[in-house]
């Protein structure tokens, strides 16, 4: 680790998806940018995360998928925890393409306010991937990368769960799919 820091790599962790191996605990004491694929999670892990600035990439369409516990995420952000949410694509434990849904279910078992999940799939996500002064948010200088929802406000992308509400997508200012 402290030769990866030598050289300008920041570390990351995967910590503590299936059972609480202390991952989130070493997170936080040696300044990981995130600890990846938290699921279970203790008080303990949560607070070092916190004290030490690591953002929690919490997955849960993969919570859903295995019928496994759903992250401490409303304690973690209620304990200053930045928490990005994620997909988890994969055939083993998240054979789910869809982020929508991720977020459905983010916003449903994680007790998360839309708004939170929205800036846990965008802001924060970027962030984690130490992206987060080129996208992430719209703002001039930053890359447009777009979802267009047909929805009347956010609160109905939560409320229509499993549906597919995407109307336009703009990647780097180009409309892909309309």
């Amino acid at each position: 680790m402290e030769a990866g820091k030598k050289y300008g790599l920041i570390p990351r962790i995967h910590a503590d998806e299936i059972d609480p191996i202390g991952g989130s605990q070493l997170a936080g004491e040696i300044g990981a940018v995130s600890a990846e694929h938290l699921i279970v999670c203790p008080s303990e892990g949560i607070a070092s995360l916190a004290k030490g600035g690591v953002i929690a990439c919490l997955l849960p369409a993969t919570s859903f998928y295995l019928g496994a516990a759903f992250a401490p995420a409303r304690q973690m952000v209620e304990a200053g925890v930045t928490v990005a949410v994620a997909t988890d694509f994969n055939p083993g434990s998240s054979p789910n393409l869809s982020l929508q849904l991720a977020m459905n279910i983010a916003c449903l078992k994680y007790r998360l306010t839309p708004e939170e999940v929205l800036t846990a799939v965008t802001l924060n996500a970027a962030a984690a991937c130490g992206r987060a002064d080129k996208i992430g948010t719209v703002e001039v200088g930053k890359q447009a990368d777009l979802v267009v929802w047909d929805a009347p406000n956010l609160d109905y992308i939560f409320y229509r769960y499993g549906n597919n509400l995407v109307n336009t997508v703009v990647k780097k200012g180009v409309v892909v799919v309309k």
